[in-house]
């Protein structure tokens, strides 16, 4: 498949996962002035920790199996019968573990009212996910796309129902979540014909052998990117207060628009990258993709951080406006995450899962010691919130730090070139312009103009030029035609 091929799947995979992602994300913008006017700061901070605390389970229940059914279930080498049954009997047996485990969740303050809530949100979660990723592995795209839409917009009318209509709180939030996921999986075993890929008997055992190989050390990798994400949440709870906590969560909602843009392309880059796995041309498709990415992550933050205040106030109650001061650094927090996760396909197409665990320790590490370490720096007496802003701080050079490493250490199996001065250059622009909108310096909104000015014409320019390449071969390739 020559490169126009590849990319024009590429887009065309891309769009076809935005229509089902894009509105399961943006769900989380839809709803946001809800949750925010029905649930209070504390309220919102439990919600939180029961959510983070389910990211934490999934890859225990599931033993890491979600990874392995997109990388093998692409790999025509493998029967789709067997990787979908290995996967779900791996979830069944994980589950019933977590089961003998469970009571030991009434020891996370603020969750015990909850416990059974959260285990049938796990469960529901981790079958739904395994389904549509095995769905899409398939390679039936329109139909992930449309289950992802179904599943929102199910999700939507039940949070309206269950929050503003009955007032259930906390219980109608989770409940909300659970029933869209039970639909979503009697949908896609109906739709998808799913039943009919479970094959115990004649099951390969060498695939399930090899999958839970390539599964098993995602386990602690998924922990840890967790620890990464995930902990600082734990750690403004524990050090300041559960409110506190509900102002880094609702601050973390803008942020998650570079999140919505990367899993939209990541979906579709996924099988891409593992169907190139054995292509000589890779390298030049792994750094192309990766050029024009990066300067997709570039602009959107640039676009993003001036406008901070101006999407607080449009998404949050009054209680939660203090957040917006927290959202530049998530900003630059989650447009280094989503270039780690690119740097990453790197592993998941080389099967180099235990490289993926090591990068992420070290990133895990460095997070809760920066949080421990910046959380009381940036605490006064004048601003007792202000230490969540040393949490911000941590988990962006967290995601800084994994990403240097990887992208230094990856070059062993695919040499991804980019252009280390503007890259360089680019990190320095958005960093000022995430301080310049913090401190609100006299002249900064003059600043910011200028920033996003020059950002702009550093990555705008090049990302045009990939994409009038792109047509152009295809204008060229229809005329020969």
């Amino acid at each position: 498949m020559d490169l126009l091929n590849k990319y024009k799947h590429l887009v065309k995979n891309t769009f076809i996962f935005a229509i089902g992602t894009f509105s399961s994300k943006i769900l989380v913008f839809v709803l946001m002035p809800i949750y925010t006017s029905t649930l209070d700061p504390d309220q919102y901070g439990v919600v939180d920790l029961v959510v983070q605390t389910a990211n934490l389970l999934f890859p225990l229940v599931t033993l890491g199996m979600t990874n392995a059914i997109i990388r093998f279930g692409v790999d025509r080498s493998y029967r789709k019968n067997d990787v979908f049954t290995a996967g779900l009997l791996a979830t069944l047996l994980g589950f019933s573990a977590f089961l003998c485990f469970s009571p030991l969740l009434g020891l996370i303050g603020g969750i015990g009212d909850h416990i059974w809530l959260l285990i049938i949100y796990v469960f529901t979660s981790c079958i739904k996910s395994l389904s549509s990723t095995f769905v899409r592995s398939k390679g039936c795209t329109k139909l992930y796309a449309f289950d992802g839409f179904l599943s929102t917009l199910v999700n939507c009318i039940l949070t309206i129902l269950f929050l503003v209509g009955f007032k259930w709180q906390i219980t109608g939030y989770l409940l909300a979540i659970i029933l869209a996921d039970v639909l979503s999986i009697l949908f896609l075993f109906f739709a998808g014909d799913l039943l009919r890929n479970i094959r115990i008997r004649g099951m390969s055992l060498p695939t399930a052998v090899a999958m839970l190989k390539y599964a098993l050390p995602m386990i602690p990798t998924n922990v840890f990117w967790w620890v990464v994400a995930t902990s600082d949440r734990y750690i403004i709870a524990f050090m300041i207060s559960e409110s506190a906590n509900g102002l880094y969560a609702a601050s973390y909602k803008v942020p998650t628009i570079l999140m919505l843009v990367s899993s939209i392309f990541m979906d579709a880059w996924q099988v891409s990258a593992i169907k190139e796995h054995k292509q000589k041309d890779r390298a030049q498709f792994f750094s192309q993709i990766f050029n024009a990415f990066q300067s997709v992550m570039f602009l959107s933050s640039a676009w993003l951080i001036p406008f901070s205040k101006v999407f607080t106030m449009i998404l949050v109650s009054e209680p939660y406006y203090a957040s917006w001061q927290f959202i530049p650094f998530l900003i630059l927090a989650n447009a280094f995450c989503c270039m780690v996760n690119f740097i990453g396909s790197v592993y998941m197409v080389e099967k180099r899962s235990v490289a993926t665990l090591v990068t992420t320790i070290i990133g895990a590490v460095a997070n809760v010691g920066m949080n421990f370490a910046f959380i009381p720096l940036f605490t006064t007496e004048t601003n007792p919130i202000g230490g969540v802003q040393g949490a911000a701080i941590a988990t962006f050079l967290s995601y800084f730090l994994v990403f240097i490493i990887r992208a230094i250490h990856t070059r062993q199996f695919i040499r991804i070139r980019f252009n280390l001065l503007k890259f360089g250059l680019n990190t320095a622009l958005v960093t000022l312009q995430a301080i310049l909108m913090i401190t609100a310096v006299p002249l900064w909104i003059l600043y910011q103009i200028l920033l996003t000015a020059a950002l702009t014409a550093l990555n705008g320019g090049a990302l045009f030029k990939s994409i009038r390449k792109v047509l152009n071969k295809r204008k060229h390739k229809t005329r020969r035609a």
